[in-house]
């Protein structure tokens, strides 16, 4: 099925009422072939704001991809207020290659706003935040776990900002880390233009979790549905989202198989033993233990660790009187 091909993207061209399908040009590679991401555009008959999704700006984490695919089959553009601008795989040069990173090394989303000249991942980050994203009035990125670790549901957003804050809720995740955007993040550029952004951490790479599949498009539908955009459905109870003031990684100090003892989403206290590694030959290298009480928000599956892998990302839970914990 062939779809338009774009080398610009002007939401007003669309036909209110309808979903849109198209290719929108960015780069070129070393045949001089055009690479193009992949857009869906639902404009509604009714005026109203641009909510944005962005899914595989990592290559391999591909859970938002039937996010997107879900949503817009089940919407209907004639009760739609505003515009839906999707694209299903923000980073094509590594979803080709069912990699993390772009085919220059670069984590694209680590380069953020980028710049209109330098290296190739530089560029198209920049063409992807100037064509596309800064046309957007809210943005939802979707990601997962990195190869080799599991996830919780999760959503990344600045807890201090009660807008972001709120659209974490209306995700209802597992869990929401407080995590003030930095390092280049498309979170982070997009809030520094004034879009309000959050990341929704989908469980895990390198294929489909349809739990959280399903789930994530009720909360993306819940987002849109604060806003105006589409109606209101009830929604079956849930518990409320855990909240982490901070979250970090333990790593491991030397070589070895890696066997974590640990389940996502559950508690440890300081001192719990958390992991092991062992040598070649079985004997014990090392038992790795909780440096604090907190929450798995997700961990390593790879066994074969390097001085330096990762163990399990531990989150902080808000206790009762801390700004950030829920008001009872």
């Amino acid at each position: 099925m062939s779809h338009l091909v774009l080398s610009d993207l002007d939401l007003d061209a669309f036909t209110p009422g309808e979903i849109s399908k198209a290719w929108l040009r960015l780069a070129s590679d070393g045949l001089g072939q055009p690479i193009r991401i992949p857009l869906i555009v639902a404009r509604g008959s009714r005026e109203g704001p641009v909510a944005g999704i962005t899914a595989a700006l990592h290559g391999n984490e591909v859970n938002g991809v039937p996010v997107i695919h879900r949503l817009f089959r089940k919407l209907d553009p004639n009760r739609l207020k505003g515009t839906i601008l999707a694209v299903p795989v923000a980073n094509v040069p590594a979803y080709l290659l069912h990699q993390r990173r772009t085919d220059d090394g670069v984590d694209l989303n680590h380069v953020f706003p980028g710049r209109p000249v330098g290296r190739e991942a530089i560029v198209y980050a920049n063409r992807l935040f100037d064509r596309v994203i800064r046309k957007m009035d809210v943005l939802l990125d979707l990601h997962t776990a990195s190869l080799g670790r599991v996830n919780s549901l999760y959503v990344r957003a600045d807890m201090r900002d009660p807008v972001t804050l709120h659209m974490a809720e209306l995700q209802r995740p597992q869990i929401i880390v407080h995590s003030p955007p930095a390092d280049g993040t498309l979170r982070g550029a997009a809030g520094d233009v004034g879009i309000p952004a959050v990341t929704v951490e989908i469980g895990n790479p390198s294929r489909i979790h349809r739990e959280y599949v399903k789930r994530s498009v009720t909360g993306i539908r819940a987002v849109l549905a604060d806003r105006g955009m589409v109606p209101r459905r009830e929604l079956a109870l849930t518990e409320p989202a855990l909240r982490c003031t901070r979250s970090e990684w333990v790593y491991t100090d030397s070589g070895g198989f890696l066997d974590v003892k640990v389940r996502v989403m559950e508690l440890v206290e300081a001192g719990q033993e958390i992991a092991t590694l062992t040598d070649p030959f079985g004997d014990l290298i090392r038992s790795y233990t909780a440096p604090y009480d907190g929450i798995v928000i997700g961990h390593s599956v790879d066994p074969v660790a390097s001085t330096g892998a990762r163990i399990l990302h531990l989150g902080t839970l808000a206790k009762p009187g801390h700004p950030l914990a829920r008001e009872e």
